[in-house]
């Protein structure tokens, strides 16, 4: 005798593992989030599907469900075989990446990595409850962990990479490690090399801002813009007050770029020009040999017109040609 048990649509559920929630969500876009829930359902329920139906299930152009299928694949959610697609499980994988071999030490490194860990886990404690609610995954812990190893951050340096990441809504972990790397860069240790990096960042902001009035961009600066203007601000030490005076060299283009306002700034910075009466004098010469090259060009041409000698004619020569006409 068989029995067939039927459950409405109604009234069953499809789980979501939490760890997807906190550690893979946020790197995904919203049609990615959307494709990956879908495939959860499918996969519940043992059914299959092409990418033309997921694209019409989901309302979504084919290509999209393909990106998306592709950044779930590069995140290590899902993976292709011949028969389809494979779901991976998520909380075995972070498991795996939290375990770690067990090592012996001296008992001199005991007590020092005792006492690095016991700090380093009140930073953790606080990173934890002040941006996660108290609910940080796993993996964080793991990872803030290789951070302090690989940056060399003290602890209150880590605890103000997060603040400063959680101000600029910039709280995953590509854009923490792009921000650490730079504050690495930056040679950023503990807290007095980051108070000292604020305020010549506070200067680099005040300019940036300033550059974009003067030039009336309409638009904030590109990545790329931003990173020549902290190299003239933070790595040169120009004000604005010295970098107004390329801007101003950029009346006479058309199009003025950023790569040819670095190639001016770039050149008085190779040359130890620090104040603007040092960029006048240097300007000025450099106009006043140009000028005088062009002169001596212009001077140095042989002239067309005239450049020649009168042919001179004998007067029995001129004779004879009116005798043969």
């Amino acid at each position: 005798m068989f029995f067939e048990s039927y459950k409405s649509i109604l009234y069953s559920d499809t789980q979501v593992p939490d760890i997807f929630i906190t550690e893979y969500m946020p790197l995904l876009s919203s049609d990615s989030v959307k494709v990956y829930l879908y495939c959860l359902f499918l996969s519940k329920h043992n059914k299959s599907a092409s990418t033309e139906e997921f694209a019409k299930s989901l309302g979504l152009e084919v290509t999209k469900v393909k990106e998306c299928l592709a950044q779930l694949e590069n995140l290590g959610v899902l993976s292709w075989k011949e028969n389809g697609l494979v779901l991976h499980d998520l909380k075995e994988k972070e498991i795996k990446k939290m375990y770690r071999l067990k090592t012996t030490s001296t008992p001199e490194e005991a007590v020092s990595n005792c006492e690095k860990n016991k700090k380093r886990n009140e930073i953790i404690y606080t990173i934890n409850n002040t941006f996660f609610q108290g609910i940080m995954s796993p993996s964080w812990y793991t990872d803030i962990d290789t951070w302090f190893d690989r940056y060399k951050f003290d602890e209150d340096v880590m605890l103000a990479l997060f603040q400063y990441c959680f101000d600029q809504k910039g709280l995953v972990k590509p854009y923490i490690e792009k921000v650490a790397e730079n504050w690495k860069n930056r040679n950023i240790k503990n807290s007095f090399d980051l108070d000292n990096y604020s305020i010549e960042y506070k200067k680099f902001k005040d300019v940036r801002s300033a550059i974009v009035k003067k030039l009336k961009l309409g638009r904030n600066l590109t990545e790329f813009e931003e990173e020549y203007v902290e190299k003239w601000v933070m790595d040169y030490g120009y004000s604005i007050d010295t970098i107004e005076l390329a801007l101003k060299k950029t009346t006479s283009k058309t199009n003025p770029n950023f790569n040819y306002l670095d190639s001016i700034i770039t050149d008085w910075h190779k040359n130890s020009l620090k104040t603007k009466e040092d960029i006048a004098v240097y300007e000025t010469a450099r106009r006043k040999k140009t000028s005088n090259k062009t002169s001596s060009v212009a001077s140095a041409a042989v002239p067309q017109r005239g450049n020649f000698e009168q042919r001179k004619y004998e007067d029995g020569y001129l004779n004879s040609l009116y005798e043969n006409a």
